[in-house]
């Protein structure tokens, strides 16, 4: 048995929207049977907590949700992280899926949000040497901070005469709701999202978003949803859902659209509108296009093709060549050049998200004035944030393009 058991450091970050400093903790032993609902009860029991009428929720670095199977249902498809399955609390075993160096995170009550950081040792621990027993559930072995110690440290260190250590100068992740981190979660692939949409293949589809951050993706994401659910609904299904959830939160232009008819394709019902095949990055474009080229154009309400001004003036492209909206009215859709103050907001929304206060500043900074565009697309390439650029900026066009129908009456299918 000897040094077969993990050792768990939980530190208690806070609940009730603030933070707490210095953070209380304790260190347990961690059997190679217990499960996540074992450990959950031994963090409470540390920390005192009587009322047990409330929810525990691990959350694991990759974005895996460990709870109840309802709960689990529920928070994989909510705001944030990647979209997962969620492991039972009941069955799965803590040193199965965490490994040494791990860090995870421990949520007791999901209304007050009582956060833990949980990480696990490098070295693995004799239950004998260092609790005197082999205990059927963890335990812990040392400890600090007010809730509670028996021997009143209040930190990891404290001798009873040191000063306390200062508070950090940011609140960790965890609190700020940023953690995973970026770095921990597997991006995006946009070519292959977009590879398996335009050759309808469910299977790539969902191979495609499933342990992937798609937040900034979600209008891109959205567009392959009703095809999924067609060939593998029963897969698919938990993926739209999460889909569904995100747009709410998010709330961005198109969101609320594209929302409620990936709703109406998960009961089965008609879309709410005129359904229209359009191709929306090309419209967006043509939206917030160079007004040098185009002052604006018709959705073929037939066919979904977009046309600018020039297709539609015999000078331009010839009498033969051109599109002819007097003839058939009815059948097209006029859209006019919006201009490119939605594109600079999306620039300046884009700087805002950055943690790294000197970079954020520098994005902010390029684009006052004349020549916005160009000093921001500069900075972009620098910073070999070109590809997180296109998928935020294109998703955001895309929304506004597909709001612009929804006004019309026109839905995308």
């Amino acid at each position: 048995m000897a040094r077969t058991w993990l050792s768990v450091t939980v530190e208690l970050l806070g609940g009730r929207g603030e933070e707490l400093w210095p953070w209380p903790g304790r260190v347990f032993a961690v059997g190679p049977s217990h499960t996540f609902v074992d450990l959950a009860n031994a963090v409470n029991d540390a920390f005192a907590r009587w009322d047990r009428s409330h929810l525990s929720m691990f959350t694991l670095a990759d974005g895996r949700v460990v709870t109840d199977a309802e709960t689990g249902a529920e928070m994989a498809g909510s705001r944030g992280g990647p979209i997962t399955e969620p492991v039972d609390i009941e069955t799965a075993k803590v040193a199965r899926l965490l490994v040494p160096g791990a860090e995870f995170q421990f949520t007791f009550d999901l209304g007050d949000d009582w956060t833990h950081r949980c990480v696990v040792g490098d070295d693995k621990v004799d239950p004998i040497e260092v609790l005197g027993i082999a205990p059927k559930k963890p335990l812990p072995y040392w400890g600090w901070g007010s809730i509670p110690d028996q021997y009143g440290r209040r930190w990891a260190d404290d001798d009873g005469q040191s000063r306390a250590p200062s508070r950090p100068a940011h609140p960790h992740p965890m609190m700020l709701h940023a953690w995973p981190g970026l770095d921990q979660v597997a991006p995006l692939d946009l070519s292959e999202l977009r590879g398996a949409i335009a050759t309808a293949d469910a299977a790539r589809f969902l191979a495609a978003v499933r342990g992937r951050d798609v937040d900034d993706a979600l209008q891109q994401v959205g567009a392959g949803i009703p095809m999924a659910l067609e060939q593998r609904r029963e897969q698919a299904e938990s993926v739209a859902l999460s889909v569904v959830n995100r747009l709410t939160w998010r709330a961005g232009a198109g969101d609320e659209v594209l929302a409620e008819d990936l709703l109406a394709c998960l009961r089965g019902e008609p879309l709410a509108g005129r359904v229209v095949p359009v191709d929306l990055e090309m419209l967006g474009s043509e939206l917030e296009g160079d007004p040098a080229m185009s002052t604006g154009g018709y959705v073929d309400l037939r066919t979904g093709e977009v046309y600018d001004d020039c297709l539609t003036d015999p000078a331009m492209v010839g009498e033969d060549a051109a599109v002819d909206v007097e003839e058939e009215p009815d059948r097209w859709l006029r859209f006019d050049y919006t201009g490119s103050r939605d594109g600079w907001r999306d620039m300046a929304a884009f700087a805002e998200r950055h943690h790294d206060a000197a970079l954020r500043d520098r994005l902010l900074r390029a684009i006052e004035g004349k020549g916005a565009f160009h000093r921001f697309r500069d900075i972009v390439h620098q910073e070999s944030l070109v590809e997180q650029w296109f998928t935020f900026s294109t998703d955001r066009q895309l929304g506004r393009a597909r709001e612009f129908l929804a006004s019309q009456g026109v839905r995308v299918g």
